[in-house]
């Protein structure tokens, strides 16, 4: 019947129609034909969490957005092994996507951490594709299974940030296949995900969005994929040939200039109607699909503490400890301190497009005294994104490590250091905190540090 509809639709579209179909709307919307009863459905960033822009909320963690769940990251999530907790953190993410009306997250991200050096390895899960792929698969069931569809990105060999939009990766066959497209293969195979997005930069010369042997052969022929295929925002490098090789939906829009391309490209048989209507045949499908699944019973509800509750068991169970030397666990019968600016305000998402509005904060400075830890705390280096030590604060540090038995310190990179958009430089701490860290080693007093 789905398919039916699809068909009688299509039959009374014009080519201008139709060619309207293939941009978005809006930057997170798609193009509605009321007239014709094609619906228009929102997009919205994730993994983290919901990323739903909008004006009416306050500009708070990084631009206008609803307020949501911020959960653990994707590269903290993969160090719970679990995908069954993947699966649970897309669910939660998916009730709250629904209860918004987003039709399709742009989550989750399987690019290869091919370098330490990466500003976007925090979106992505491992450096492992069968870890990748498999944690993927569950997060998109899990998101899935309550109405909302996926958009599985960025495809493909997207593993480094600086010039992403003109780089081309060059890859050979072996190990195009068995890296960096296999975590792309699990999830699709395995979760049927609603849509996968292309990326930027371009793959043995070819633009992503160009790539009929990654769009079209590979992506639908050998994995059997039969969702839509989105552009990153702006990676459209030349809309017809897009259409040739099975880009069909380009987002945001380039205010109708793609539109008349398309126009022009049948008009003058370089690009073929039949061509065209294969990739408005599926834009069809997925706004139908998607529109129905948000407006299905049993309707939309997220509780926000217990989504919260579920954001700190994944972060619990995804904590990774390398060393202790006899200094944990902390005792309530000891005095600690805790050192840095990072345990009174966490950071505990990275900088860019995938930013959450979170809807409750719980520094580690508050969770501590709330489980009845004595716990004193000094800032030792500046909330100012300054290299240079501030040798008053990294003073009261050290007067404070004295009354107390035990120091935990919290370091970690700040947006200025790990951002999507340009790659790091080099590995290391921010040299205000490595100043921090050698004089609170030098109080002899046991010292655990939290990355």
């Amino acid at each position: 019947m789905a398919e039916d509809r699809v068909e009688a639709v299509l039959q009374t579209l014009t080519l201008a129609q139709k060619a309207s179909l293939c941009s978005g709307a809006s930057s997170w919307t798609t193009r509605a034909l009321p007239e014709r009863g094609v619906p228009s459905v929102f997009m919205a960033d994730g993994p983290t969490g919901l990323r739903k822009e909008d004006p009416e909320h306050a500009a708070e963690n990084g631009g206008p957005s609803v307020k949501a769940t911020c959960f653990p990251t994707e590269a903290t999530l993969a160090n719970s092994w679990d995908p069954a907790l993947a699966a649970s953190v897309g669910c939660a993410i998916g009730a709250e996507c629904r209860a918004h009306e987003v039709a399709m997250l742009l989550a989750p991200g399987v690019n290869m951490k091919r370098s330490p050096l990466c500003g976007r390895n925090f979106e992505y899960y491992a450096e492992d594709p069968l870890l990748a792929g498999k944690l993927a698969a569950s997060f998109i069931r899990g998101l899935q299974a309550q109405g909302v569809g996926c958009s599985l990105k960025h495809f493909a060999a997207n593993n480094q940030e600086t010039l992403r939009l003109t780089i081309s990766s060059e890859v050979d066959e072996r190990a195009l296949r068995e890296i960096y497209l296999r975590a792309f293969e699990i999830a699709v195979r395995e979760a049927h995900p609603a849509s996968v997005m292309c990326s930027y930069n371009r793959i043995n010369g070819v633009h992503s969005a160009d790539n009929k042997e990654l769009l079209t052969d590979i992506l639908r022929g050998e994995w059997g994929f039969d969702g839509i295929v989105v552009s990153d925002w702006g990676a459209v490098n030349d809309r017809v040939q897009g259409i040739r090789a099975g880009l069909d939906l380009e987002m945001p829009g380039s205010g109708n200039v793609n539109d008349a391309a398309i126009l022009e490209a049948v008009k003058s048989e370089a690009l073929s109607e039949k061509e065209l209507n294969a990739v408005v045949r599926r834009l069809l499908r997925f706004v139908f699909a998607r529109s129905e699944a948000l407006t299905a019973p049993p309707q939309a509800h997220w509780d926000a503490s217990q989504n919260h509750a579920l954001a700190v068991r994944a972060a619990a169970e995804s904590a990774v400890l390398l060393k202790n030397d006899a200094v944990l666990p902390l005792s309530r019968e000891e005095k600690v301190l805790f050192v840095g600016e990072m345990a009174r305000t966490p950071r505990c998402q990275g900088g860019g497009s995938s930013i959450v509005n979170a809807v409750q904060k719980q520094s580690a400075l508050t969770a501590a005294r709330r489980q009845g830890y004595e716990v004193l705390f000094a800032p030792g280096w500046s909330e100012k994104d300054t290299d240079a030590a501030d040798d008053a604060l990294v003073h009261e540090a050290v007067n404070a490590a004295a009354a107390c038995d035990k120091i935990v310190l919290f370091l970690g990179l700040t947006d200025r250091y790990e951002c999507e958009g340009e790659d790091r430089t080099q590995l290391q701490l921010p040299p205000a905190q490595v100043v921090l860290l050698h004089a609170l080693h030098r109080c002899g007093k046991p010292l655990a540090v939290v990355l």
